[in-house]
Formats: C-alpha cells, sequence, structure tokens
C-alpha cells in the first residue's frame, strides 16, 4: 500500500492507482475509522488492482482526483473546523462533480448535511450541503452495537453492524434516502432509519470500522468509485462468518 501526505493538486485523468483519500484525520480520526481506508486499500489488493491512501491535513490541498474521500468521526470543535476548511478548499466538491465518492462516519456524517448543532446550547452550525439532513442534539446519547438492515443495488438485503455513539440526531429531507433500516439500536432516530444516501455520497453512524465489519458494504463503495464489476473473493470464509454471526447475537442480546 502507497501511503503519502497530499502535496498539491491534481489532475483526474482516469490512470494510475485508484486514490482513496483520508480527510483531516487529526480532526474526524480520533474513533479509529481511518481503519476504512485500509480495508478499501485490501480489498483491491486480493483483486490485482493498485490504491494509494492519501491523508490530507487542515493546511494541505484536497487533491481533486481522488476516487473515494473519507471522513470520519471527530468532536464538536472538529466538525466545525473541518466544515471550515473544506470550503475554502473547495476541492471536495470539484471531485464530488467530477464522480468522486464521499463516505462519511458519524461526525463525518452530520457535516456532510446543511445543518448540525454543537454544544449544550445547540448552536447551529452550517454544513457542507452535500447531504439533504440536518442533526440535531437528541434526547439521550446513542451508545453500543447497531444492527440494520441495507437493501444492497441488486434488490437483496443483508445485515449491517458496528457500534454507534453519538448524541445528534439526523432528520433526511426528500433528497436523501436512508441508508439502511434499524433493527436493533439509535441511528438516526428518524422512523427506524440509519444513514443517507444521495448519488455518491453516503453517511453512516456506525464505527467499527464499519468497512471492516461489512465487506459488502466496502465492496459497493469500490464498485462505486471505480465502475469496474468486481469479482467475488474466494470463499468460503467461516472465520468471517462465525465472527459475524457472533456479532449479531450479541447485538440483539444486549440491546433488545
Amino acid at each position: 500500500m502507497t501511503l503519502r501526505q497530499a502535496q498539491g493538486p491534481a489532475l483526474r485523468d482516469g490512470q494510475g492507482p485508484v486514490k482513496i483519500v483520508v480527510v483531516y484525520q487529526s480532526l474526524l480520526g480520533i474513533y479509529g475509522d481511518q481503519g476504512n481506508a485500509k480495508v478499501l486499500h485490501q480489498r483491491l489488493a486480493w483483486r490485482g488492482i493498485d490504491s494509494e491512501v492519501i491523508f490530507v491535513e487542515p493546511g494541505q490541498r484536497l487533491p481533486a482526483d481522488g476516487a473515494i474521500y473519507l471522513l470520519g468521526g471527530g468532536e464538536d470543535n472538529a466538525q466545525t473546523t473541518a466544515v471550515r476548511e473544506l470550503k475554502a478548499d473547495g476541492a471536495l466538491f470539484s471531485a464530488l462533480a467530477d464522480g468522486a465518492v464521499l463516505f462519511a462516519v458519524c461526525a463525518g456524517y452530520q457535516i456532510c448535511g446543511h445543518t448540525f448543532t454543537i454544544g449544550e446550547n445547540d448552536e447551529v452550525r452550517e454544513g457542507l450541503g452535500v447531504l439533504d439532513v440536518t442533526t440535531r442534539r437528541g434526547s439521550r446519547r446513542a451508545v453500543g452495537e447497531i444492527l440494520t438492515r441495507w437493501t444492497k443495488p441488486d434488490g437483496t438485503q443483508t445485515y449491517l453492524t458496528g457500534f454507534e455513539n453519538h448524541g445528534g440526531f439526523t432528520t433526511l429531507g426528500p433528497d436523501a434516502a436512508p441508508l439502511a433500516r434499524v433493527e436493533v439500536g439509535i441511528g438516526n432516530a428518524d422512523e427506524g432509519t440509519e444513514g443517507a444516501v444521495q448519488g455518491r455520497v453516503i453517511g453512516t453512524y456506525p464505527h467499527g470500522p464499519v468497512l471492516a465489519r461489512n465487506p459488502e458494504l466496502a465492496d459497493h463503495l469500490l464498485h462505486l468509485a471505480t465502475g469496474r464489476v468486481l469479482e467475488p473473493l474466494p470463499g468460503p470464509q467461516p472465520e468471517h462468518d462465525g465472527l459475524r454471526a457472533e456479532r449479531m447475537a450479541f447485538v440483539r442480546r444486549t440491546r433488545a
């Protein structure tokens, strides 16, 4: 895996490795969500597809030719700073307009919306506006394992698992669709939904990292980003399947 710090803008030319951009890990990386980048890289490598993971920090130029951009979890002040920096930079918006994928987790998900609130006084802050959602402080904090049902693009369903830890409750507008439906846990706290999808922007609450726990979701992102039909990885995988079954049984038992 190639790891490097961003040096400057680059043009999207469709050539070379798939660029996976980890955005502002020092601000939005406190829950290990940068592990999502490692999962995406490894699942490409297993298929013989080269990728490059690029870490960008505030003050550095965001590359405009990334295939997938990743936002992770963070605190209130970090959210505000990240929005300010990303708006000033502008490259993320250009990349999305050019067909890139944005995958945002927890605080990263919240700042993708129109507004979110911070602090005990629920001060309203403007988000990036790339998802038709708004987030407000909820009546309780959502903490614990979460289990949801995701309807995949082919119409089949599978379970997604993760660990949620958020005080914000998110409401979806008409232009955003839920990523999944909650079976156990809180999620958006909006009519039993979890996460949001709008075009090639996907937001979700669970950590884990969530893509390590849900490889089908990882492959969906890779398909969106590359336009390639990804061959299934060799199976069966009894260790993975056993751990997944154990995790689902645990969440049903502890949060039912």
